[in-house]
This record gives C-alpha cells, structure tokens and sequence, in this order.
C-alpha cells in the first residue's frame, strides 16, 4: 500500500496542483483512464470546499490530500480543521442567515461530488472534517499492457 501525502496553505490557486497531482498517482495506481475526469472534478470539488471551510474560519492550517493506493482500490482523502457544530447551536439574526448560505454551498459542493463519485464517506466533527473518495483499480501490470 502506498500513500501520497500533499498538504497546500487554504488558497484557491493550489487546487488546481492538487487535481494534477491526484489525476497522476491515479493513473499510477491504475484508476481506469475514462474516470481520470471525475477524479479530477471531485478532487478540485472537495479541495476547494476544504479552502473555503479554512478561509471562512481563519483557519492558517493546511488543507491535508492523502493519495492512497490499496489493492484494487485507490481512495483520496481531504481533510480540514475547521470545526463543525450543530444548526441549532449558532445565535438568530445576520450571522444565521450566513451560515444557511455557507451550509447550502456546502451542501451543493457535496452533492457535487457525490454525482461524480459512487463510493464517498463524509465525516465531521469539532477537530475538522474529511472526505474520502474511493474508486476501483486495475492491476498496474494490466493497466500497461
């Protein structure tokens, strides 16, 4: 098992390397080639949300891309630090009416992502959040032939 891990500062201009970066250890890892696409797209999908969570918390912690190559599967995770509460725990008023649009961004980013990828688990807690997606492979030694 192989594992590749990038971590980026909360800036919109590094998801772009990190869709490259996650499309290339795909191929490596013998995600099927009609699927690089939607690799891609989850990855920029998900490492923006996670940009977004950090810039909107003032959270200075890199965003964390861990690129992991099992037998037959190769799975991504994004994680955050940004911390996550309960709807019902946040004041009425102007702050309230931020949150619901952050939440339906969120909300939107994550259906997103969920279109595109069959095998995704969300996890989110008070220390931050992840994403991991997960799609099959091929032998490498296939994948050359």
């Amino acid at each position: 098992m192989a594992t590749v891990e990038l971590r980026f500062s909360a800036l919109p201009e590094h998801v772009r390397t990190a869709r490259l970066v996650a499309a290339a250890v795909a191929r490596r890892a013998g995600v099927d080639e009609a699927v690089l696409d939607e690799v891609r797209l989850a990855v920029g999908e998900a490492c923006t949300r996670a940009v977004g969570l950090h810039q909107n918390g003032g959270i200075t912690a890199p965003v964390q891309v861990l690129l992991i190559e099992e037998e037959k599967q190769f799975s991504i995770e994004v994680g955050d630090e940004a911390p996550r509460s309960s709807p019902g725990d946040r004041a009425p008023g102007a702050a309230g009416e931020e949150f619901d649009a952050e939440a339906e961004e969120d909300e939107m980013g994550l259906a997103v992502i969920s279109g595109l990828v069959d095998d995704v688990e969300v996890t989110a807690g008070e220390h931050g959040g992840q994403i991991r997606m997960t799609w099959p492979t091929t032998s490498p030694a296939a994948a050359l032939s």
